[in-house]
């Protein structure tokens, strides 16, 4: 399947899958980042995607990303809607730094990953009654 997408600094490459079992590829950042300690911050990743009908893109950080730089996603994941690829809507990553020293994410530098994943919409049907409870919150075990 081919896809539109728009970089906004050409000089960085298109995105890749980098060997044959990557379900992800890797987003990079656009330009040098500043991220205070203990602040959020937007991290450009220099594309802009037009997501298939169907899909969504799930952005994730790099397994390395908080033991190399100090930095999660404060909210876990981040979700790129389908209608969010105008010429302006850059895919920005979200980012936490949970050190107390600054960080500088450099231009060019792999900081997280996108993931298109199958979605489908569905009608809510109300009920009054769902039935017998399981009990309990979480595993099963």
């Amino acid at each position: 399947m081919k896809l539109r997408v728009k970089r906004i600094d050409k000089s960085l490459p298109l995105p890749v899958y980098h060997t044959d079992g990557s379900v992800g590829f890797d987003i990079l950042c656009r330009e040098d980042t500043l991220v205070k300690s203990k602040s959020i911050a937007l991290i450009p990743g220099n594309l802009v995607i037009e997501t298939p009908k169907g899909y969504m893109l799930l952005l994730a950080l790099r397994s390395s990303t908080p033991r190399k730089f100090g930095l999660i996603k404060p909210h876990g994941i981040g979700i790129v809607d389908q209608d969010y690829c105008g010429d302006e809507d850059e895919v920005k990553v979200q980012v936490y730094n949970f050190t107390d020293n600054d960080v500088t994410i450099k231009r060019g530098e792999r900081i997280a990953q996108g993931v298109f994943v199958r979605i489908d919409r569905f009608d809510w049907e109300e009920a009054e009654s769902m039935g017998k409870s399981r009990g309990g919150f979480g595993s099963t075990g």
